[in-house]
């Protein structure tokens, strides 16, 4: 019994369509003490939402031979994982549940949602015409399975997408990021659907948000680093830009943050990535992993560390 690999992860067998004999298998969600000795787990399942007990565990586990990440960014846990383990993403999770939220946020940004919404709750009837999302330019910054999925959303509601992406993939009608600065004053949209690195941290910073029209949405589902903060507030503030944000540089967003109460800003608390559609998913993404594991064969979405 002990020469099996001991995997610990957030979901039951019964959740799970039961675990491969050949692994010893403990359940932890992330809440709670996780189950004894951590010293011979060599399979992790981080918990999507355990919060940082997750990542404090890691040091514990000497033995570890894998770490499978349910989010698609694992920026906070490349430093944790050391190099004799194989870490794994969770790209293709979220592609469903995070394009479904920003199409919301895009939406009822555009048709004025919060307004309505507002004048509903005061019994007040002031029609007025809105914005559309049907034949709006939409600059999709980050072109990965997720922007993919938002693509296929925003094109059936008749928009025009344009793709951008670190690296230009002409053949596809994908830009590369070298040519953002060029494609932004063109854009009544602007989307930010990017992990967070060096190289993202700031990317739609104040020369950046200054190119966009006046009147421009800016749409954030990846990282909030992604966006000047401080640059968002000033163009929103002064009413020139609008924003729909479901991530915030600093995250959470404090209660005085000037955010909170611009006009033209929509916010929701980091939840495009949680919807009912992501649970399944994971589950069964996880118990094929576990199959892949205990059969020594190769597992789904290895992260390359270089």
């Amino acid at each position: 019994m002990q020469d099996k690999p001991r995997v610990l992860v957030p979901y039951p067998a019964d959740e799970v369509g039961g675990f491969p004999p050949e692994l010893r298998v403990d359940v932890w969600d992330g809440t709670g003490d996780p189950p004894g000795d951590l010293a011979d787990v060599a399979f992790y399942v981080q918990p999507y939402a355990g919060g940082p007990r997750t990542l404090e565990v890691l040091p514990a586990m000497t033995g570890l031979r894998v770490v499978q990440s349910l989010t698609a960014g694992v920026e906070k846990l490349l430093p944790l994982v050391p190099p004799r383990a194989v870490l794994c993403n969770g790209r293709g999770l979220h592609d469903a549940s995070a394009a479904e939220q920003a199409l919301t946020l895009i939406l009822a940004a555009q048709r004025e949602l919060p307004r309505w919404v507002r004048d509903q709750d005061a019994h007040r009837w002031a029609p007025h015409f809105t914005r559309s999302l049907a034949d709006s330019r939409v600059l999709l910054v980050g072109y990965g399975s997720i922007g993919a999925a938002l693509d296929t959303r925003l094109s059936a509601c008749e928009a025009e997408v344009v793709r951008v992406a670190r690296t230009p993939r002409p053949e596809h009608g994908v830009h590369g990021i070298a040519e953002l600065h060029d494609l932004l004053p063109d854009a009544d949209i602007a989307v930010a659907v990017v992990p967070e690195t060096p190289a993202t941290k700031g990317l739609l910073g104040p020369e950046e948000l200054a190119l966009l029209p006046d009147g421009a949405l800016v749409v954030n589902i990846g990282r909030g680093t992604a966006v000047d903060s401080d640059a968002l507030v000033a163009e929103t503030a002064s009413g020139r830009l609008r924003a729909a944000l479901d991530v915030t540089d600093p995250e959470p967003l404090p209660p005085d943050h000037p955010l909170w109460s611009a006009a033209t800003v929509l916010i929701t608390p980091h939840v495009a990535g949680g919807s009912a559609t992501f649970y399944p998913r994971a589950k069964r993404f996880v118990a094929e992993q576990l199959r892949r594991f205990a059969e020594g064969r190769d597992l789904l979405n290895v992260v390359d560390r270089g």
